[in-house]
């Protein structure tokens, strides 16, 4: 039964207040994770907990060790992934127009 007062889980602590061994699925996103419907992370993770799927969410992980990756432990099914709510290469671009 999916419990949408409760944020999803981002430790091992939160998973254990669940209830949960593991993760069926855990998203990995680039963004802070804010459990709003304007965010496509919490639209996609809410979609498969109310599907059943047990998700948890890594947030701006360290992609320079492993920590961040393993701190919910192995998923059953696997990790998803996304860049965040501003596609990366928007982030690069500077508005030309605003430095006149």
């Amino acid at each position: 039964m999916v419990n949408e007062k409760k944020f999803l889980p981002i430790s091992k602590k939160d998973m254990r207040e669940r209830g949960w061994d593991e993760c069926d699925l855990i998203v990995v996103t680039a963004d802070a994770y804010i459990d709003h419907h304007s965010f496509g992370t919490a639209i996609i993770s809410r979609v498969l907990e109310a599907q059943g799927y047990k998700v948890g969410i890594i947030a701006q992980p360290d992609w320079k060790t492993l920590y961040d990756f393993q701190k919910l432990g192995k998923p059953k099914y696997g990790f998803l992934v996304n860049a965040g709510n501003m596609d990366s290469m928007v982030n690069h671009v500077r508005h030309v127009s605003s430095l006149n």
